[in-house]
């Protein structure tokens, strides 16, 4: 994991059409700006599908 310290204002690129800008740091909270192409799934972590446990086939058991 690249870990990196940014200040308001400043901004971080992902590959060439990917821009994430340090809107305000308030406290222990951060918000951030995303631009990204509308082909770019851009979701919070929480909001992801959970993934389903692997089922056994009943030849295995």
């Amino acid at each position: 994991m690249l870990v990196l310290s940014r200040k308001e204002g400043e901004r971080i690129k992902l590959g060439d059409s990917i821009v994430i800008t340090v809107v305000g740091v308030s406290g222990d909270r951060v918000r951030l700006g995303i631009k990204a192409p509308a082909d770019v799934l851009v979701l919070r972590e929480e909001l992801e599908p959970l993934p389903r446990p692997e089922r056994r086939s009943s030849a295995a058991a």
